[in-house]
């Protein structure tokens, strides 16, 4: 099955949108590393990007699995015990940084089970 992007339009002030220009300007010329993002405040939390796909990857299997099995987002809701939007973000990506019970619950309700596979990485 494909999935298919939605662009929703979000409307900005003139002003707003001069703001967003010089963050984006302002972070292409400095170009700031991932601890300096953090140590500026601009940035809360950070998600690797390798860590990020992972998690889509499982997502995307675990969807998959649902939809084999004729489950709407409403069923895998009941199931779980999570509501249709929780599930709708972690579908989705929104949800970048989701709880270890709610792959689990996600994964029982659709009949899976997430394994855990431990991989050494290179020292930079």
């Amino acid at each position: 099955m494909e999935s298919r992007r939605i662009h929703r339009r979000i409307e900005r002030t003139p002003e707003e949108q001069d703001e967003l220009r010089r963050i984006r300007d302002d972070y292409q010329s400095r170009r700031p590393s991932m601890e300096e993002l953090l140590a500026s405040g601009d940035v809360t939390e950070f998600v690797p990007l390798g860590e990020y796909l992972s998690l889509r990857s499982t997502m995307l299997a675990l969807r998959e699995q649902r939809e084999r099995r004729g489950l709407t987002v409403t069923n895998v809701a009941e199931r779980s015990g999570m509501n249709e939007s929780r599930i709708a973000e972690l579908e989705s990506g929104v949800q970048t940084n989701p709880t270890v019970d709610a792959l689990c619950r996600y994964a029982a309700a659709v009949g899976a089970r997430i394994t855990w596979l431990v991989e050494s990485v290179e020292e930079r």
